[in-house]
Formats: structure tokens, sequence, C-alpha cells
């Protein structure tokens, strides 16, 4: 199997980070921007798409904070997002960590940028 190259994105999303958690880590919530639809059980996730279906398990979450799923193909990897907020200025950034095949790098940041784009729609936040 080929080694994958771990890819860490910001985002400032204004909004704030309780209704941000809600869109990051619940099936509806996932379903607005990420997926065509989302299925939960247990604490496993199906992600649907128009020609694909894959099931990651949610392996970490702290409320407002963090969320993290591995994928069930392969245990290796996972997609996370974290919500930071500064303490000074207020500004609320959604950290997103990935992986994929090292050529195939410039394609998941532009798909990364599109999705966070529909989560900034669904939020109301407009971009920094």
């Amino acid at each position: 199997m080929t080694r994958k190259c771990k890819i860490q994105l910001e985002y400032i999303v204004n909004c704030s980070p309780k209704v941000l958690f809600n869109r990051l880590s619940t099936p509806s919530g996932l379903a607005e921007w990420f997926a065509d639809d989302v299925r939960l059980e247990g604490k496993e996730f199906t992600f649907i798409w128009k020609d694909s279906e894959e099931v990651a398990e949610l392996s970490l979450f702290k409320e407002n904070k963090l969320v993290r799923f591995t994928w069930k193909e392969d245990d290796q990897t996972y997609f996370e997002f974290r919500i930071t907020q500064d303490e000074l200025t207020g500004d609320v950034a959604l950290l997103v960590t990935d992986f994929g095949e090292e050529d195939e790098k410039d394609e998941i940041i532009s798909l990364w940028n599109n999705h966070i784009f529909l989560l900034r729609q669904v939020t109301g936040s407009t971009p920094a």
C-alpha cells in the first residue's frame, strides 16, 4: 500500500463553535454540506455520495472542539475537524486534517475548499 501524506488546512468560519460543531458531528449536519446523505449506526457513519459509499468510525469526539472519523477501509487514515477560537479577536477557525496520495494533494485541497464553501453557506458564515 502506498503511504499517504497528511494534509492540514485552516479556514476561518464566522459562526459560533457550537453551531459549527453540530454541522461537523451529526449525520444531518454533515449531510448539509459534506455528503449527499449520512447514516449513523452506533459509532459508524456511512457517507453516501452520488457514485460511492464509505464507512468511517467516530474515533474522537470532544464537544464543540474536535471530531475525528477513521475510515473502515484503511484504519491508518482519518479526517478530522478541530475548532479553535482566538481569545483576543473571537475568530473561529476550522482545522481540517485529511490524508491522500501525494499526486492527488491539489485535488484534495480543492475538494475541501469546495466543501468549506458549502459549510460557510449553511452556517451563514462569510469567508474572511
